[in-house]
């Protein structure tokens, strides 16, 4: 069935915090956007999702929150549908932590009922679903610094990850249907989940997977619960954010969006998977910002599934992409 996605405005979209390895140079000075290049590639991935049936909702700019263009990490919707269904808010990284209050605002606009996570947690981009499971990723919470080494610059920028161990419990009781996959996240440019893993397919039973994206013992639980059905990306595939890709299922097909410049190879094999790749170009936003196309996109599942109070449908209607951007 066609989906209903949320997109951020990517208006104001700038390097602000400067708080993962992608958005900074060599000398750890913040890298400049190119707005006009930024904007063309967010319409073009919006345009390409509505051509394959999604409905896209828009968040409004706010020029102190350039991160709402990376929605992924506002929270995540579980279950997937139903009455039963809420949106769990993340608890972000205080650079953005401004952040959960504009998506609760919005969500509730949408129709949802919210509840937040207490640890530190940064939603679909850490916690997504993949065949039987319910994969969670995290790595060390740091505080993010500069530290003195031997070399050229003589200082190194400390990022860290994004969502704490300490979060699965709460998860745990949240998809008490379903079990939890814990995995760990071991490259700083690899700083959520959604980097490295990417589950598609009919049940989403297939999953690309750039392993030195994390820590041995999870690659091991990986080749063992997804054995064939595991595609292990190649150093270029896995460094052009391959994994940052987005399913959609219109009328009857199953497309996959991808990152521009991934492999023949990994084209080739998820077609044998029977899903058919759409490459999109979302440059700017990876190379500046340190996202790609999923990290655009918190996914509400089903647009049959949203919430039909009148009050919602009206305000949908006031925040969707064709009556925002009608001659985009």
């Amino acid at each position: 069935m066609p989906k209903a996605i949320v997109m951020g405005d990517p208006r104001h979209f700038s390097v602000r915090g400067g708080a993962n390895p992608h958005t900074r140079n060599l000398l750890g000075i913040r890298k400049r956007v190119d707005p006009e290049r930024a904007r063309r590639q967010w319409h073009d991935l919006a345009r390409a999702l509505i051509a394959h049936g999604v409905a896209i909702f828009v968040i409004d700019p706010d020029p102190a929150l350039p991160g709402l263009v990376y929605p992924a990490n506002a929270g995540f919707r579980y279950p997937a549908s139903g009455p039963e269904s809420l949106v769990y808010l993340a608890n972000l990284i205080p650079t953005r932590a401004a952040e959960r209050e504009v998506y609760r605002r919005f969500l509730r606009a949408m129709g949802f009922a919210t509840r937040d996570i207490m640890h530190r947690f940064e939603g679909e981009a850490d916690f997504f679903p993949a065949g039987r499971f319910m994969i969670f990723t995290h790595g060390a919470i740091e505080r993010q610094r500069f530290v003195p080494r031997l070399g050229i610059p003589p200082w190194r920028r400390i990022y860290g990850f994004r969502s704490d161990l300490g979060a699965l419990d709460e998860l745990r009781q949240i998809t008490v249907d379903r079990p939890i996959l814990e995995l760990e996240l071991i490259l700083e440019a690899h700083y959520h989940g959604d980097t490295v893993l990417a589950s598609f397919g009919p049940e989403r039973e297939f999953l690309l997977a750039y392993m030195p994206g994390l820590a041995p013992v999870s690659r091991d639980r990986l080749r063992v619960e997804f054995g064939s059905n595991l595609i292990e990306l190649s150093e270029r595939d896995g460094a052009i954010y391959a994994a940052n890709s987005f399913q959609t299922d219109y009328r009857g097909g199953l497309h996959l969006f991808l990152p521009e410049g991934v492999s023949n190879d990994l084209i080739r094999r998820v077609r044998e998977r029977g899903v058919e790749p759409i490459l999109i170009d979302a440059s700017e936003f990876l190379a500046k910002g340190g996202g790609s196309i999923k990290c655009m996109i918190f996914d509400l599942g089903q647009i049959s599934d949203l919430p039909a109070a009148p009050s919602a449908l009206e305000f949908r209607n006031r925040r969707s992409y064709a009556k925002l951007y009608p001659t985009a």
